[in-house]
């Protein structure tokens, strides 16, 4: 059995997860593998889970939060692509 690196949960169904820079970490779960390795929005202070938005190095979890921030770069990213239904 394995240590959890988030939360110490000593448990049977460990996982690991090697990062690019070659780090090793060891959860008991998703959750526990998210609050130790997911960005946080530079704007609104949460997770980002989905694909968030890069924007002059900083990380958004949303365009909204990237407008907010950066209102040059910002405003060139877009939540969704094409037309809206009429």
């Amino acid at each position: 059995m394995a240590v959890c690196d988030t939360c110490g949960n000593d448990y049977h169904m460990t996982f690991e997860v090697r990062t690019v820079g070659g780090g090793v970490h060891v959860f008991d779960s998703f959750e526990c593998a998210i609050h130790r390795l997911a960005p946080v929005c530079e704007h609104c202070g949460i997770r980002i889970v989905g694909h968030g938005a890069e924007v002059s190095g900083r990380f958004y979890c949303s365009a909204h939060c990237a407008r907010s921030e950066d209102t040059t770069a910002g405003f060139e990213i877009r939540d969704s692509v094409g037309a809206y239904p009429g």
